[in-house]
């Protein structure tokens, strides 16, 4: 006697179909894409940013050892902290800066053209009818932290912008041996 075969019950049309082997590999790497891009890109980031922070450190140890003027224009951010503004258009620019616990000083210099040196003034507070022909207002100290010799047989002028505090004190001598292109050597200092 044979026993009647019994069919299997009728599937539910929300019952999944057993996945093939392309749809497998297709989830598969979508996973894998999916993973690489959560845990690659903050990776990648994090190694970029560390890069770039240790260049910026790098390079502020770079200034900060250095000893006497650099060849460069000061920082957009020194030249507003210490009230600097070096005109456009200026050549053989070069600054230092110092600081401690009780005062902070930026050295400046550079060569512009008698306009220039009507729009540094003016920006800085005064005007050429402050500079005192003949007057060096920097000290003997901080013309030797710069590197600054202020030789007879030039002609000199200079003045000082006193701000209220905290503002900076500023102290310009200007060369005017060749007035088209005077010189400028400036101090500014402030106390924090």
């Amino acid at each position: 006697m044979t026993l009647p075969r019994q069919s299997l019950p009728p599937r539910d049309p929300r019952e999944k179909l057993p996945e093939d082997r392309r749809h497998m590999i297709r989830r598969r790497w979508l996973t894998a894409v999916i993973i690489v891009l959560l845990v690659g890109v903050p990776a990648g980031y994090l190694v970029i940013s560390a890069g770039q922070s240790r260049d910026s450190g790098r390079d502020k140890e770079r200034e900060s050892s250095a000893a006497g003027l650099q060849d460069n224009w000061p920082s957009l951010m020194k030249r507003r902290v210490f009230e600097v503004p070096v005109p456009a258009g200026s050549w053989a620019v070069a600054y230092y800066e110092t600081s401690n616990w009780k005062t902070s000083r930026l050295y400046v210099q550079f060569t512009t053209t008698a306009t220039g040196l009507d729009t540094y003034l003016a920006e800085s507070g005064t005007s050429r009818a402050a500079l005192t022909p003949g007057r060096i207002t920097i000290g003997e100290r901080d013309a030797d932290i710069a590197g600054w010799s202020f030789a007879d047989g030039m002609t000199w002028a200079g003045t000082t912008v006193r701000r209220e505090e905290p503002r900076p004190t500023t102290d310009i001598t200007v060369d005017l041996t060749d007035p088209a292109f005077p010189r400028v050597h400036t101090v500014s200092t402030t106390s924090p």
